[in-house]
């Protein structure tokens, strides 16, 4: 899905990246369960995140796993981030929008996800959702050889993002 504002197609916005992201905090077993999860849920294999440091108070030791993470591009990433908008109830708070046309927003337990049933041996998860938006020409600053930075006007805005999730029918609150 995207949205032209213009006839300049230079100005179409798409989804560029939704990326889903279960912070478990301890290894072993329940990151296992976790992987399970967000593969049934987005097709793909999740990655799994190890701590950067370690924290005594919370049990936390420097690569121990404590997240999984899946990053969904293209096709796949607006079937699933219509299910996840779905389980929110097709509303987004506008101060989950930043400035550069990003929305973050968690879900509480996987199984409000439409057509994700309760399987008692994997039990129940939370997850971060994040979602950049992007216009074509957003390659020039990832690019291996001369990158550059994104102009100002071509960069996405809070309410052309806005904008674009409403063309999605999602009320923004």
């Amino acid at each position: 899905m995207s949205l032209v504002l213009k006839e300049n197609a230079m100005r179409e916005i798409r989804i560029g990246k939704v990326v889903i992201n279960a912070a478990i905090g301890k290894s072993g077993e329940p990151i296992e369960r976790a992987k399970k999860i967000l593969e049934e849920l987005t097709g793909q294999m999740p990655a799994v995140r190890t701590a950067k440091k370690t924290i005594r108070d919370f049990g936390i030791h420097k690569g121990e796993p404590i997240a999984v993470i899946v990053t969904l591009r293209k096709e796949r990433a607006l079937q699933v981030l219509k299910r996840l908008l779905a389980a929110k109830g097709n509303r987004i708070k506008s101060s989950s929008f930043d400035e550069y046309g990003n929305v973050s927003f968690g879900i509480k337990e996987h199984i409000d996800i439409p057509g994700v049933k309760y399987k008692p041996e994997l039990g129940i998860i939370g997850m971060d959702v994040c979602i950049a938006l992007e216009r074509p020409g957003y390659r020039v600053a990832r690019r291996k050889i001369m990158p550059c930075k994104i102009g100002k006007e071509h960069r996405v805005s809070k309410q052309e993002a806005i904008e674009f999730f409403k063309a999605l029918g999602v009320e923004v609150v």
